[in-house]
C-alpha cells in the first residue's frame, strides 16, 4: 500500500523512522548502449541525510533523475515514501521537494513572483515572505530573476526546494556558487528539515560539506557504489599519514608495527592504521638515539582521501559496504 496518502500533514515522532523514505533497489540507467548506473542499491530513512559523492560522470545526477521522477530506469526499482515516482508522480510530487543543479527559471518574473508562482502548484507551500526569509532573501523579492546574481539565483533554487515542506529533499549541488557563509546558511536550513523528519539524499562536490551533514555517504565510480557507511566507517578504511626528515646521520628506522614505509629517508612517510602507539613508538625511538625529526607532521586520515582512492580505482576499497552503521 502506498503510503504517501497516509496523514501527509503529520511528520515522524523521532527523527529516524523505521520505515525507508527513500528506497532504491539495484537500480539501473543506460544512455544507448553505455550504463551510467550500475545497479547500486541504499535506503534513506525520515530524519536522515544520505550523500551521494563521485567524480562528474560517477553516476549521481542519472541516478537523482530517476528519484525525482524525471527518467525511467532501465533495471531496479526506486521507491519514494512506497510510491514509484514517475508512475505515481501525483502521488509523489507533493512530498518531494527537489533542487537540481540548474533550474533555468525564467528571467523576466521577479523573485515574489517566481515563489508565487511556484506555489501555486503545491498543496500546502509556506508564505512567500516565509519562504524568502528562511533563505536570506526577503529584501530582495521584487528583483528580477535575470538580475540575480548566481549565488542569489541558487538561494532561490533552494527556496523552491523547500516551499512545499517537503516530507523527502532531494539536492543535487545545493550550494555550488554560494559563499562560505551562505553555504553555512544553507546547511543550518537542511539540519532543520532533517529535525522534522525530512529524508534528505545529496549530491555535493565539496567533502567538508558531506562530513558536515551526512549522516552517511556512499562513493561511486563508474557507476557502481564502492564504498558506503558513516563518514568515520570511510574515512576509517584509510591509513593515517606520519611525514618528518631525517638528517644524513640519523640511523636507519627501527621496525615500527603497524607501519608501512612509503617514502625513504630523507623525506620520510609512514602510512598507519593505529596512529597513536605508532606515533608513541616513532618519538620513543628517536629520543632514545637522540633524532631530530624535521617538520613532524602526523594526519589522521581523511574522507578526501577515501574519495580519492575510490576515484583512483584503489583495490582496497573496491567494494565496500560498511555494516556497522549502515541500514543495509
Amino acid at each position: 500500500m502506498t503510503d504517501v496518502h497516509a496523514q501527509p500533514g503529520r511528520r515522524p515522532t523521532h527523527p529516524r523512522g523505521d520505515v525507508p523514505a527513500v528506497e532504491v533497489t539495484d537500480l539501473r540507467r543506460r544512455y544507448g548502449d553505455f550504463e551510467a548506473v550500475r545497479g547500486i542499491s541504499f535506503e534513506v530513512r525520515p530524519g536522515e541525510v544520505f550523500a551521494l559523492l563521485g567524480v562528474n560522470g560517477a553516476g549521481k545526477t542519472s541516478a537523482l533523475e530517476v528519484l525525482e521522477g524525471l527518467a525511467r530506469p532501465d533495471g531496479g526499482t526506486v521507491r519514494i515514501l512506497g510510491a514509484d515516482p514517475l508512475r505515481q508522480h501525483a502521488a509523489v510530487r507533493p512530498h518531494l521537494g527537489v533542487l537540481l543543479q540548474s533550474s533555468g527559471l525564467p528571467g523576466d518574473l521577479t523573485v515574489a513572483e517566481t515563489v508565487t508562482t511556484w506555489a501555486r502548484t503545491l498543496t500546502r507551500p509556506r508564505p512567500v515572505e516565509e519562504a524568502l526569509a528562511q533563505v536570506g532573501m526577503g529584501d530582495r523579492a521584487d528583483v528580477r530573476v535575470r538580475s540575480l546574481s548566481g549565488g542569489e539565483r541558487r538561494r532561490l533554487d533552494l527556496a523552491l526546494a523547500l516551499l512545499g515542506r517537503p516530507r523527502v529533499l532531494v539536492l543535487d549541488e545545493p550550494t555550488t556558487g554560494l559563499d562560505p557563509e551562505s553555504r553555512r546558511t544553507v546547511w543550518s536550513l537542511v539540519r532543520e528539515m532533517v529535525r522534522g523528519g525530512t529524508a534528505v539524499v545529496l549530491t555535493t562536490h565539496h567533502l567538508e560539506e558531506a562530513e558536515e551533514l551526512a549522516d552517511r555517504i556512499a562513493i561511486l565510480r563508474a557507476g557502481r557504489i564502492e564504498l558506503e557507511g558513516t563518514p568515520e566507517e570511510i574515512t576509517a578504511t584509510q591509513p593515517a599519514t606520519v611525514r618528518f626528515t631525517l638528517g644524513p646521520a640519523a640511523p636507519p628506522l627501527p621496525a615500527l608495527p603497524g607501519v608501512r614505509l612509503v617514502e625513504p629517508a630523507p623525506r620520510v612517510e609512514l602510512h598507519t592504521r593505529d596512529l597513536q602507539p605508532a606515533l608513541t613508538a616513532l618519538l620513543g625511538w628517536a629520543a632514545a638515539e637522540d633524532v631530530a625529526l624535521g617538520g613532524l607532521q602526523a594526519r589522521s586520515a581523511s574522507l578526501e582521501q577515501a574519495f580519492l582512492a575510490v576515484a583512483d580505482g584503489d583495490p582496497t576499497t573496491h567494494p565496500t559496504r560498511l555494516e556497522t552503521g549502515s541500514t543495509r
